[in-house]
């Protein structure tokens, strides 16, 4: 199985300089492998793939053309623009909505990924992270890393650089327990279980809107492009991180706390995506009932649990029992 560790980074000036410089030689390397196969269409009628463009790498290296200073991090965004590629084509045959892949600027690419631990990336015995083009970062070592690291990616977000570390273990099941649980999603309460607790729903975008307003405000009236507004994006930035963190950490240890009390766990087979098209999208997404359906079927996995979907026509009004149960 995977799981990822992120971890914070604390570069100094100079590296963060020099993390911002590859992530950008990245970006850079994407659009010109995304315009490469848009001419090789649109004049010779040809379509490249991975390994046509992969094997162009090391000229386009020796021809000057900035691209990250990892060669295997090079192949690794020309694989991004291909799967980018291998989605667009599934959802033409699909006869969804295409969205053929565009150009990246440079707000919008913000992670650098070393596909193999110890290429180009490694942790020192003192603790800090090597990183080819960089050196050696400084890291807050927040939990202990298991089994064994496959990928390393660098992430920017809201101006703050992290490391997420791809990890393959084994799974270690749970204990078996004799219990049984169902859960009903919902709004005035995020869940309701069948044991008769009510899970409060924490509400954590509509409690943040106050904040949110006065950092939007505050980008609204700066010059555009000026490095006030630039500053101001950040701070609109890290309030939206805030409230994604806050939703992170209930619906991990209210998943965590589920799995390991019952052995089996019922849940409504929801068409959350459909859902939230609606009048109430606004609150669907602030209570993540999808991060928590999965974070749950995840975490069940892992211990030995099992995750049954019910189809929840009526679920409010019967038991999975079969009495009927209205509601108050």
């Amino acid at each position: 199985m995977r799981k990822s560790f992120k971890f914070r980074l604390y570069p100094t000036r100079k590296q963060a300089e020099a993390l911002d410089c590859e992530v950008t030689a990245a970006q850079r390397l994407y659009n010109a492998a995304l315009e490469q196969r848009r001419f090789a269409w649109q004049r010779r009628r040809v379509s490249l793939h991975y390994h046509a463009q992969a094997g162009d790498l090391k000229d386009l290296r020796a021809s000057g053309v900035p691209t990250p200073t990892n060669f295997s991090a090079c192949q690794d965004v020309l694989r991004r623009l291909d799967k980018a590629f291998q989605a667009f084509f599934r959802r033409v045959k699909a006869g969804h909505k295409p969205g053929f892949p565009r150009f990246k600027s440079k707000d919008r690419y913000n992670s650098l990924t070393f596909p193999s631990y110890g290429d180009g990336c490694r942790i020192r015995n003192n603790g800090k992270l090597y990183l080819q083009g960089v050196g050696e970062v400084r890291v807050k070592w927040h939990r202990e890393i298991a089994d064994t690291i496959k990928t390393v990616t660098v992430r920017r977000r809201a101006g703050r650089w992290h490391v997420c570390f791809s990890v393959e273990y084994e799974s270690d099941p749970l204990p078996v327990v004799d219990a049984e649980v169902g859960i009903d999603m919902g709004l005035e309460h995020f869940a309701a279980l069948s044991t008769g607790d009510l899970i409060p729903n924490p509400r954590w975008y509509r409690r943040a809107q106050k904040r949110l307003r006065r950092a939007q405000r505050k980008v609204a009236r700066r010059i555009q492009g000026s490095h006030g507004r630039r500053k101001a994006v950040r701070d609109l930035q890290r309030v939206h991180e805030h409230i994604a963190n806050q939703r992170a950490d209930f619906v991990h240890q209210l998943s965590r706390k589920i799995v390991d009390g019952y052995q089996l766990i019922a849940v409504e087979k929801l068409n959350v995506g459909g859902m939230a098209k609606g009048m109430l999208a606004k609150s669907i997404h602030d209570a993540a009932w999808r991060a928590f359906l999965h974070t749950l079927t995840v975490k069940a996995a892992e211990a030995g649990r099992r995750v049954a979907e019910v189809t929840p026509a009526g679920t409010s009004q019967q038991c999975l029992c079969g009495c009927k149960v209205r509601k108050p």
